[in-house]
């Protein structure tokens, strides 16, 4: 019989999605310290900020990121651009990435889409189809939470908050992110995931065959080092 991975070459893949997922963070607080380097009055960098340091990130690497945007430790080159198109099944797809050389990125973003039955489209062609929301994803398995929750989250400006399973989620205007972030917090909820994200005005729903294709499209675009999200309009389950 055949063994299975060792413990070696198991660290070995999870050290190597540590350092991935470490520079995308690396990539978004030096693009975001391009509009001032002080959290307090730069949301972006804060949140950017908040995430390295969920993912265990020194505080040391994070000073170099934000010296980097900034310029205090020389130019950067990296640029942001967002791909807008299509997958499996018309599926809309907003892609964005940080990149030093954009015909790379646009190449290596072009093929994973036609591997998987999906096209570029142009700028405006899918964009319509989202809006920008701030999105915080909260455990309420604890009986009486969920209505805990949706009364601290409203009273702080929440828009919505939709329930299922053991979690919830909290949408509220970008404006008002910080605020409810805050309010959460300070309440007892430590969001398992707050990010500011584009989401779809409606989900389509797709066969289980397109679902499955789709998610390994996603899998294929987040592998990409010049990609940092993926946003679509599909329905998945789980």
């Amino acid at each position: 019989m055949g063994r299975g991975p060792s413990i070696e070459g198991r660290k070995n893949v999870e050290d190597a999605k540590r350092a991935k997922a470490f520079t995308k963070l690396i990539r978004e607080i030096t693009i975001a310290a391009r509009n001032g380097n002080d959290p307090a009055t730069n949301a972006r960098l804060r949140t950017g900020i908040d995430k390295a340091l969920s993912a265990n990130m020194t505080k040391d690497t994070i000073e170099r990121a934000i010296k980097r945007g900034s310029g205090a430790e020389g130019a950067d080159n990296m640029h942001e651009i967002r791909y807008e198109g299509y997958g499996p099944s018309g599926v809309a797809l907003i892609i964005d990435a940080m990149t030093d050389n954009t015909q790379r990125t646009v190449a290596d973003v072009r093929h994973a889409l036609s591997k998987h039955g999906g096209n570029l489209g142009t700028s405006g062609s899918v964009a319509f189809q989202f809006h920008r929301t701030g999105e915080l994803v909260v455990d309420t398995s604890k009986s009486g939470s969920e209505d805990k929750l949706l009364e601290v989250a409203l009273d702080a400006g929440a828009d919505d908050v939709q329930t299922t399973d053991s979690q919830s989620t909290v949408l509220c205007s970008p404006d008002h992110f910080e605020t409810v972030k805050k309010a959460l917090t300070a309440a007892g909820f430590t969001p398992l995931r707050a990010d500011v994200a584009m989401r779809p005005e409606n989900r389509v729903t797709v066969s289980d065959e397109v679902a499955e294709t789709l998610r390994d499209l996603i899998d294929w675009l987040e592998e990409l080092d010049d990609v940092q999200e993926v946003y679509h309009n599909a329905a998945l389950a789980g």
